[in-house]
């Protein structure tokens, strides 16, 4: 059978039928001295089994008339004819009753079996065409954003007011860098990537844009995020890691950076640390008006979370806990 449910053609199925049929007689013929008497269908049952199994209930019922009437001349008194009586009568009857029974339930366990693989077949072309376009979707999203982002970056050349121009280049900026996100969220499957393998990808395309030659390290995050989770928590860590760019190494040093994603119970914890320059005395991360800094506490509120900024033996870290999602 190429698959479950399939039949054999219908002159292979009638052949199958006389064959299996032929063949219960001659075991049954050469086992008839080993046999008791009143055991006349004995070897012929699992051949219209087999048949109705393999080519259908027409060949079944095919095989069941040759075996009754093989079992009917051969191996029901009297012997070699087709005398009728009360006890060759019973006989009869029961094994009509029975082949009857067998090439029933076997007919309809294959037409279950049919309906099961058209749905199986329904339901994963369903999932395909789900699949596909999700894909699609996200990938449009995705290009939709950039462009957005590119649009407003073509705007702000020509503005005149240096404030306007900045706040436009920064808006574009940060509209392309959510693009990225969604791209990198799931892999080409669109199956989700571990929060480890695309915030590798974010942070040294975000180094490399930014000109920066410090040692980067991503630890933990071996799971993916939660899709509601997922593009608050990156802007969280992407506006940290710029920010260490920014303002905590001098021109032409070398730092490090160490972003983690941890559990701790049933919260997630992000932290950020790098080695560089600390924030000045008296920095108040909660009332700055840093742009960049009201977008990490509009995420942390988002996600019903906190995030604190602090000195820690030499390092300054960020750290965001928010809970797992449901």
């Amino acid at each position: 059978m190429s698959r479950a449910g399939s039949l054999l053609a219908p002159a292979w199925g009638y052949a199958l039928a006389v064959a299996a049929a032929g063949a219960a007689f001659g075991v049954r013929l050469a086992l008839n001295s080993w046999f008791p008497p009143g055991f006349p269908y004995l070897t012929f049952f699992p051949a219209i089994v087999v048949t109705a199994y393999f080519a259908g209930r027409g060949p079944g019922i095919l095989c069941a008339a040759l075996s009754g009437l093989c079992a009917w001349y051969f191996f029901i008194p009297p012997f070699n004819s087709f005398a009728v009586d009360f006890a060759t009568t019973v006989a009869i009857a029961f094994f009509v009753f029975v082949a009857a029974v067998d090439i029933f339930f076997i007919d309809g366990m294959r037409k279950a079996m049919r309906h099961l693989a058209r749905e199986r077949e329904a339901q994963a072309e369903l999932a395909r065409s789900r699949d596909l376009l999700y894909r699609e979707m996200h990938h449009r999203v995705s290009n939709n954003l950039q462009m957005v982002g590119a649009l407003l970056r073509l705007q702000s050349a020509g503005m005149k007011d240096e404030d306007a121009r900045h706040a436009l280049v920064e808006a574009g900026g940060r509209i392309e860098t959510i693009a990225k996100i969604q791209r990198q969220l799931h892999d080409q499957t669109g199956e989700p990537t571990p929060f480890r393998v695309f915030a590798e990808a974010l942070l040294d395309d975000a180094g490399q844009a930014f000109g920066a030659r410090h040692a980067i390290r991503v630890e933990g995050g071996e799971e993916p995020l939660h899709p509601e989770q997922a593009t608050p928590v990156t802007l969280v860590m992407l506006e940290c890691f710029n920010n260490a760019l920014e303002h905590a190494f001098e021109a032409g040093t070398d730092g490090r950076i160490v972003v983690a994603l941890e559990q701790e119970g049933d919260s997630h914890v992000l932290t950020i640390r790098d080695n560089g320059a600390g924030p000045p005395t008296g920095f108040e991360p909660a009332a700055s008006q840093s742009l960049g800094l009201r977008i990490v506490h509009a995420m942390a509120r988002q996600l019903g979370g906190a995030f604190t900024m602090a000195r820690v033996d030499g390092w300054t870290v960020c750290r965001l806990s928010y809970a797992r999602a449901a």
